[in-house]
């Protein structure tokens, strides 16, 4: 699978908070969706649901309760469920989620200069695509596309199919939002 292809392609992925939000994304045309919920307890229904889609569900794994951020709960996921990869904020996380042959993208939060200067001191090399938030800042997404030869999400307070065509004009290769009335642009 050619994840840059697969993005681009998806223009608008569903984040979804809930299993009803689940319900609503595996009906709808998006053709990605980021799991943003879960536990220890639900997380074999979450997959379950998910597992003989045509979509591909990616999990952020640093808001799954009970599980820790640690190469153990990558294994799981990969072992054990049919997520196809994970987003996460800890860059130990990427790394084992690539060794182990997952699609990672990394999450970044920008909120002043120093952060957006120090993103490629934190960005690990090895993934996939940064997801970055808030979304609505196009000149922070203009900067970081030009500075960086990744494959750009944002996320974060968009809320409006012209946030979405601004995000995109900036550069970002595709926008995530828990917004369903947008999830069909």
């Amino acid at each position: 699978m050619n994840i840059k292809e697969v993005l681009s392609d998806n223009p608008v992925i569903a984040a979804v908070k809930s299993l009803n939000e689940l319900d609503i994304a595996l009906e709808s045309s998006v053709g990605i969706i980021f799991i943003l919920f879960g536990d220890l307890i639900n997380i074999k229904d979450i997959e379950e649901k998910v597992r003989n889609t045509n979509k591909l569900c990616i999990i952020h794994i640093d808001l799954i309760e009970g599980l820790a951020s640690r190469e153990v709960s990558v294994k799981y996921i990969k072992e054990r469920t049919s997520f196809k990869g994970i987003i996460s904020t800890k860059p130990q996380v990427i790394r084992v989620a690539k060794a182990l042959g997952l699609i990672a993208i990394q999450r970044m939060f920008i909120f002043d200069t120093l952060s957006l200067n120090n993103i490629k001191n934190h960005l690990v090399k090895e993934c996939d695509a940064i997801e970055i938030l808030p979304g609505v800042i196009p000149k922070v997404v203009t900067k970081i596309k030009v500075s960086l030869n990744k494959e750009i999400i944002v996320g974060g307070l968009i809320e409006t199919k012209e946030e979405v065509i601004m995000a995109l004009n900036s550069g970002a290769t595709c926008v995530s939002t828990t917004k369903k009335e947008i999830w069909e642009v």
